[in-house]
Parts: C-alpha cells; structure tokens; sequence
C-alpha cells in the first residue's frame, strides 16, 4: 500500500527551543519512516510580520540545518524553503478567491496577534491560514502533525478544501491534525502555565537548541516549582509537572519510573539530572549543526534536492486546479 503523506511548516525564526523539538521535530524524525513526508521552512509565512532581511536569511539557513541535524533524512523525507517552490503562492492566491472572510474573522490566532499588533496588522498575516491550506493541500496531504494551537487552521484547510471539491470536483485530500499523546505543549521554565517561547525577552524561560551545557544548567536551575516536597506527575502544580514531561520525554521513560526515580529526592535534584539529560539529549543534534553549517555549499545542496522534489509534486496538483478553474 501507498504511504499516507504529511506535511509540516516550522517559522524560520531564531531561537528554536525544546519545545519545538519535543512537541514537533522529534515527532518528525521518529515517525519519518512511516510516511511520505514533506518538512517546509515556511519563510512566507514568517514575513507576514517584519522581518530584517540578513536576519532572515541567517535564519532559514538555522532552521533548515536544525532539521537535518536532528534526524530528518533525505531518504525518507522531503525538506525544502517555501518560497523555493513558487506553487505554494499561486494556490493561496486560488483559495483565497472561494474562502469567506468570515471564517478567517473566526481564528483564534489571528485574534490574538492582532490585538498586539493593533493598527500595523498585515493583510498577510490575517491571511496566513490559506496560505496554510494552500502549503497543506498541495501534497495530498493526510496528516498534519501541529500543536493545539495549530488545530484549528487544519480545520479550516479541511473545509477550503471541501468547498473547493463541492464547487469544482474532487482535487483535494482532506487533511487530518495529529496531536502527538505526550509533549504537545512544552511549557515555559519560569512561566510554566504558559507554552515555551521564543522571545527574546524571555530568554531563561526557554531552552533553546544551540543553547551551551552551561546556559542549560543555568536556566533549568532557575525554573519555577513550588512549596511542596513530593516529586510527581500533577497538572496541578504546573511547574514540578512541565519538568517531569520534559525528562521524560527525552528520557523516554515512564511516568511510574521517574516517580519512582525521585521519590525521597529533592528538587535540586530533579534539576540536575534534568540538565543533564536535556544536554546529553542535544549534543548530538548540536554537533551534525556545526558540521552541516560549516561546509560552504553542503545544506544548500540538500535544500536544492528538497526543492525540486516537491516542486514536481505541488506543480502536478496545481495543473489540476487551474484545470478545475478554467484558467487552462
């Protein structure tokens, strides 16, 4: 049988942090195997809040090196820029010409970053979720690993795309949203009721990926806790339970285990075999980084084997929508 196809995006953003990581790269890498997969740097959407362009570039180059570094193979998956295959732009155009404005009204995220935006909000950025269709629909996509927060667009894509198939015929798949059980939503180290972020503000709550031994020993040292003494799984007490998924997650060990590891423990030491675990975790995605970067040519090279890969594909499936339409 024919694998199922996934797609997903990550911002080419600095400061990729443990949450990515756990809540989405990892989730990647392991399951690449299983499917026909396509990872995109989705540079398009980042732009659709300013940008300084050499930090943009830096920062594509950071992001698509971090997947590789991680454990995305060429084999198995298809990693590419997104404005690298220009398909991604002209079926956004197509969506948006049968998607209400009225359902992108109703998005959450929008919601909120236009709220902090007030006045400069982008036309972009109000848009975004088509342009997330448009990336998804492409590839006959079949599921979308995202987080929570990303639920709701994969939702949305599902009903552009059957109001594009109700209109004009079958062409789309409709995608489903895979949420993985555990490390959906990493939390903050100081803020843990709130998701680890990437701000630069805020630094000591995240662990970022390129983070020093040093720098991650810091940061968990200083994460919030609580009075209590037990050491258990309790979403109650937000903090000592965002640093036990941590360190199972990149432990992989269970929950009864890591109990039983740390009864009679103090926090101090949860934080440290923490630290040490988070670091061990990363040495390895760290030293294929350095290697990758370091060879003038090597990660553009992959890139450009990504890119045609899935320029043939999404250009198959744009022919069959302008054919749809009309316009061929």
């Amino acid at each position: 049988m024919d694998k199922k196809t996934v797609f997903s995006g990550i911002q080419a953003t600095s400061n990729q942090h443990l949450g990515n990581y756990l809540g989405a790269i990892k989730n990647w890498v392991e399951m690449q195997k299983q499917y026909d997969n396509y990872f995109c740097v989705v540079d398009l959407h980042t732009v659709t809040v300013p940008q300084d362009p050499d930090t943009l570039r830096a920062n594509i180059r950071e992001v698509a090196g971090l997947l590789f570094a991680a454990g995305i193979d060429e084999d198995n998956s298809t990693v590419f820029i997104q404005s690298h295959v220009k398909a991604h732009s002209e079926l956004a155009w197509l969506l948006n010409c049968i998607t209400p404005m009225g359902w992108l009204h109703r998005m959450t995220q929008f919601k909120e970053k236009s709220e902090k935006a007030k006045d400069e909000v982008s036309v972009g950025l109000f848009d975004y979720p088509v342009l997330q269709a448009a990336d998804i629909l492409l590839y006959d996509t079949n599921l979308v690993p995202v987080g929570e927060d990303q639920k709701q667009h994969v939702e949305l894509c599902r009903d552009i795309a059957q109001r594009f198939n109700y209109r004009y015929g079958e062409v789309f798949v409709l995608p489903d949203a895979y949420i993985p059980p555990v490390g959906g939503r990493v939390m903050g180290l100081s803020n843990p009721d709130k998701k680890m972020s990437k701000s630069e503000e805020k630094k000591d709550d995240s662990i970022f990926l390129l983070d020093a031994p040093d720098q991650i020993r810091a940061k968990i040292k200083k994460a919030t806790t609580d009075s209590h003494r037990e050491i258990k799984f309790d979403e109650k007490r937000s903090g000592v339970n965002n640093l036990l998924t941590i360190y199972q997650l990149v432990t992989e060990k269970t929950r009864d285990q890591i109990e039983d590891h740390f009864a009679g423990k103090s926090y101090k030491d949860l934080k440290e075999q923490l630290a040490e675990a988070v670091i061990e975790t990363l040495e390895p995605l760290q030293q294929r980084y350095r290697e990758l970067t370091g060879e003038k040519g090597y990660l553009e090279a992959m890139l450009n084997r990504g890119a045609k890969r899935a320029e043939a594909r999404a250009e198959t499936k744009l022919r069959q929508v302008y054919e749809k339409i009309g316009l061929r």
